[in-house]
């Protein structure tokens, strides 16, 4: 040390004889602490003293409550709900003094205290309890445990999805006190659906109508789910909406506060960050704030007193959940509505079937505007077909047929025009020109491309394909099969050059543009919302929605395409939607129609003649092929489950693209569907959930993956 402080190199021993006192004293203390936290020798709580502890191991075969001792010196804040840390993994022989010692440091949350243990061998200590927050109630726990019982998962997992990471600066600042229930707001737009005020009277009168409600295109739709909120509130009761995605949070967000005002709810989105939002949530829990809006993480926000649970668009794939179990938000939210007894309301410009067949089944009422109303409200939709682009010069010359060309000089006197295309980037895929087959390598069957018009190559292996010709009719000539948002702008750019051209896509989302006439590119569920609607909309490239190899692929398609059509001015004010897919196929009809609904009904009576979702239950397994067979060899399916498959899943390039759920790169698996008839989902559930934890405890390591309710089943 240096003599500046007066101090000299031979004084540096003071502070190790100083701590080494330190410790003697704590040594020498009547209450052992919690340093090695095995609490050797503490007293344990005079009532009570078992704590039941669901610890966050997300296996199978662990899927279970555990029991600890509660030390005397926890007792008072070893309340049910508080997250813990234990200790886990030591074996029956690390017992000393009748406790279990061993295992390493792991969280968890006390679910409850016992007078005894129904294990019969020795209990090890609770380590530490981390907060005295509760944040585990006893409805959020039978919530989570239905969820992983529905989706063949673990209680652990669910619970890492409803409940957000602690802050500690959160937690030591106080929530606001909550306000009185406002006053039941009036119906506004909602007298545009012939159900819409007797809707909002019966929330405000404390009931619990159920509802599918078909929206009306329209910047109107926020404002109308924050009424419904405003009823509910009215009734001095609680109210969540869940809605796809940030900037339709926002919208809702922006609606609330326009209706309600200020500090009646929480918005809850990954956009706030870790340490507001868990504000937020514990705003929620402690009963401050008694509405919430947000992303799929808030279907598990604990609202007190929960009067309704509304969910919108919820054809949206972002509703999906990526991580074990996967849940669905929509399916989470019915859970709720039947475990609490509250209103549900099912919003959306279009329809899924899933929302048509809760109508069917008269679990939920139709909500919906009438023709008159609709007809007011929707753009014209025009559609041009491969008829109509055959005899087109200018579709052959340029790809956008004479229709869409009027149509965009058309709008852009008085406003933007949009322009939707099924892709982003600027590569465009190639297909046949006469049969549009996919253009294919010979060599590894991968994609063909022409990056900005250069030479043809696969965008798999590289190789070129100077020599190509179409393995179905021989023909030579390719045309583009789907064109980026990116090259379809600096077409558009060229045709129209004095008119501003702006994209929004996966890398740069717009949220608004202004009213002034523009040219906006977007992909689809990236369209941005345009001051006073946009005045036209060209959807491209519809062929290539409605072709994907997938059972929803029409459904889908007709979602985006109203989602987009949605943002167009009415009929009335001159807005005109033009589609570029064959007129006669069935979502096009629906588009032209614009009954979304009617095509939700026709597509669930196919569905029920062919036994598939959602009229049945059905599960998704794959792995690589021995071990598939082997897992379905080894569950004890219900008997009359049905196994379709197994089939060869498209191999992963390595360096390729990588989604959710997708094998590893290189690898080769199969996927076997597995169905069964309404009423038997819970067994199939549970005879796949035995499998997978019987085939955990006895150590078998093959990655089998179980997803319950696929979204995409091919």
């Amino acid at each position: 040390m240096s003599s500046e402080n007066g101090k000299t190199q031979g004084e540096a021993a003071e502070p190790p004889e100083q701590l080494a006192l330190i410790r003697e004293t704590v040594r020498k203390a009547k209450v052992p602490r919690a340093k090695p936290r095995t609490w050797r020798g503490a007293a344990l709580a005079k009532e009570l003293p078992v704590a039941r502890v669901v610890v966050n191991k997300g296996v199978l075969h662990l899927d279970q409550y555990f029991d600890y001792a509660v030390p005397e010196e926890l007792d008072a804040v070893a309340r049910p709900g508080v997250r813990v840390r234990v200790r886990f993994g030591a074996g029956a022989h690390q017992v000393r003094d009748g406790r279990r010692e061993g295992g390493r440091l792991i969280d968890g949350f006390l679910v409850e205290r016992r007078a005894e243990s129904d294990y019969q061998g020795a209990l090890a200590a609770l380590a530490d309890v981390v907060s005295p927050e509760p944040v585990l109630s006893p409805e959020l726990l039978a919530l989570a445990r239905a969820v992983a019982d529905r989706y063949a998962g673990s209680l652990a997992d669910v619970l890492q999805l409803a409940i957000p990471p602690r802050s500690a600066r959160a937690e030591a600042k106080a929530s606001p006190e909550p306000l009185p229930p406002p006053a039941a707001p009036g119906p506004g737009s909602w007298t545009r659906y012939e159900r819409g005020p007797a809707f909002l009277d019966a929330l405000a009168g404390g009931g619990a109508p159920r509802a599918v409600w078909n929206a009306l295109p329209g910047p109107h739709w926020a404002e109308e789910l924050a009424r419904a909120v405003g009823a509910t509130l009215a009734s001095g009761r609680g109210a969540l909406v869940v809605v796809p995605d940030g900037r339709a949070a926002a919208r809702v967000d922006g609606a609330l506060k326009a209706v309600l005002g200020e500090g009646r709810h929480a918005l809850l989105t990954a956009e706030t960050g870790p340490e507001k939002r868990y504000a937020q949530w514990l705003a929620v829990r402690r009963g401050s704030v008694r509405a919430v809006v947000g992303t799929r993480a808030a279907m598990f926000a604990p609202v007190r007193d929960l009067g309704l649970v509304a969910i919108w668009d919820d054809g949206d794939g972002s509703h999906s959940e990526p991580h074990a179990p996967q849940p669905h938000a929509r399916d989470v939210l019915l859970l709720r509505a039947a475990h609490d007894r509250c209103a549900f309301l099912l919003g959306s410009t279009s329809c899924t079937v899933e929302a048509a067949q809760l109508v069917e089944t008269g679990w939920a009422k139709p909500l919906a505007a009438g023709r008159d109303q609709v007809r007011a409200a929707a753009p014209l939709v025009r559609t041009v077909g491969d008829t109509d682009l055959a005899r087109d010069e200018a579709a052959r010359a340029a790809r956008l047929p004479s229709l869409a060309w009027q149509a965009v000089r058309e709008g852009l006197k008085t406003g933007p025009v949009l322009v939707q295309v099924p892709r982003r980037g600027y590569v465009p895929r190639l297909a046949c020109q006469r049969c549009r087959t996919p253009a294919r390598c010979r060599h590894c069957a991968g994609p063909l491309e022409a990056p900005e018009q250069q030479e043809l190559r696969c965008g798999w292996c590289g190789r070129g394909a100077a020599d190509w010709h179409c393995v179905a009719c021989g023909a030579t000539r390719l045309r583009a099969q789907v064109v980026g948002a990116r090259r379809t702008a600096e077409e558009l750019g060229r045709a129209f050059p004095a008119v501003p051209v702006r994209t929004s896509g996966r890398d740069h989302v717009l949220d608004t543009v202004p009213g002034r006439p523009a040219l906006v590119v977007s992909t689809p569920g990236a369209e941005p919302v345009a001051e006073g609607g946009y005045t036209a909309a060209l959807l491209l490239d519809g062929w290539a929605m409605l072709s994907r190899p997938d059972l929803r692929a029409g459904e889908e398609a007709l979602r985006r395409w109203i989602d987009a059509a949605s943002l167009v001015r009415g009929q009335g004010e001159g807005g005109m939607v033009v589609v570029v897919a064959e007129p006669t196929l069935r979502p096009v009809q629906a588009l032209v129609r614009w009954d979304p609904v009617g095509h939700a009904q026709r597509e669930l009576a196919e569905r029920a003649e062919l036994g598939f979702p959602p009229v049945s239950r059905m599960a998704a397994v794959s792995g690589p092929p021995e071990a598939v067979e082997a897992f379905l060899a080894a569950a004890e399916l219900p008997d009359d489950a049905q196994v379709l498959g197994p089939v060869p899943l498209p191999v992963v390039r390595p360096g390729g693209p990588f989604r959710p759920g997708d094998p590893p790169p290189g690898e080769r698996w199969e996927r076997a569907l597995v169905r069964v008839p309404p009423g038997n989902g819970a067994a199939l559930a549970a005879a796949l959930k035995n499998a997978r934890a019987g085939r955990l405890a006895r150590g078998g390591g093959d990655p089998v993956r179980v997803r319950v309710d696929p979204p995409d089943i091919g």
